[in-house]
């Protein structure tokens, strides 16, 4: 049994892959309860990281937030979970997303709810050894189609990371999660419940986190972090109206226009008592589990070590 809330950890794939296992058993000693991995494009791949976090932790349960079935076929999607799914006893989730700054590859992404329901429709049967045929708009498997190595479990949890209404109410369906991604924002919870429609799915929000002893130097690297993402999620969430002339001297600029209130919504960043206390309100709010996200601190080990240490035994 999971906790009804919990605490995740999230790592972008931008390390020597020695840190994730460091990092990753800093958080399960520290009472984090997931170690999630980013897989944006540009950056290294989540299943390598994720097995390194596999085998440096004991407890926590790991995954990719999220893959995507316009990049990496389901039939590959499906051997990544499995294989992580073994190498961390039975710990493994599998997180889908229509995935992001695709457009500059040409990638088609259109019909994200069919397409990640195809793809997610593959991934079962494989994992449960359904070898009937299946033909979708977007993918088809033949008569027969097995996966042809030891499994560590028929299926495996579903994440689907979304702000989008229609990809939120096939999560509703399907999922037992559903992220978030680049909000703190409490006010988005109740939203996200609404377009979900099953209260038994858990929210998850996840955003850039900076933790330091220093609140406003926690606040103003945040700034800069939230700068390069501001104008896409402030577009995504109903619930904030952001300035034109705002968004246009933060995408000229490095963040610092960035009020308080904005950057509340879409960063925990402050000492260990503003981020716990910010933190708590999201919980309040309705949301099942937090990820903390990248840089987290500076050093990167000092913020996760100010998590463990002084925020998550605030939240516990």
């Amino acid at each position: 049994m999971t906790r009804e809330r919990e605490l995740g950890l999230g790592l972008q794939t931008d390390k020597p892959l020695a840190e994730y296992g460091r990092l990753a058993q800093a958080a399960e000693e520290g009472g984090f309860d997931v170690v999630t991995t980013f897989n944006d494009l540009w950056f290294q791949p989540a299943l390598p990281a994720l097995l390194e976090i596999a085998r440096a932790t004991q407890r926590v349960r790991v995954g990719p937030s999220c893959l995507n079935p316009f990049t990496t076929h389901p039939v590959e999607i499906a051997g990544q979970v499995a294989m992580l799914d073994a190498a961390s006893d039975g710990r493994a989730f599998l997180g889908l997303a229509r995935g992001a700054w695709l457009e500059s590859l040409g990638v088609d992404q259109s019909e994200p709810v069919a397409a990640i329901g195809e793809a997610w429709e593959i991934v079962r049967r494989l994992l449960g050894g359904d070898d009937s045929a299946f033909s979708g708009e977007h993918f088809s498997l033949p008569q027969g189609s097995q996966l042809r190595y030891e499994l560590r479990r028929p299926l495996v949890p579903l994440l689907v990371g979304t702000w989008s209404p229609k990809l939120a109410a096939y999560a509703g369906q399907a999922a037992q999660e559903v992220k978030v991604g680049g909000s703190a924002n409490p006010d988005v919870v109740s939203v996200m419940r609404e377009r979900i429609g099953n209260d038994d799915v858990r929210i998850v929000l996840g955003a850039v986190t900076v933790v330091d002893e220093d609140g406003e130097r926690a606040r103003a690297i945040a700034r800069r972090e939230v700068a390069m993402y501001l104008a896409v999620v402030g577009e995504l969430d109903p619930t904030v109206t952001l300035d034109s002339e705002l968004v246009a001297r933060v995408r000229e600029g490095d963040g610092m226009d960035i009020p308080d209130d904005v950057l509340d919504r879409f960063a925990f960043a402050g000492t260990p008592a503003e981020v716990a206390k910010h933190a708590a309100a999201v919980f309040d709010a309705g949301a099942g589990r937090i990820d903390f996200g990248t840089p987290h601190g500076v050093p990167e080990g000092r913020g996760v070590e100010l998590l463990c240490t002084q925020v998550v035994p605030r939240l516990r």
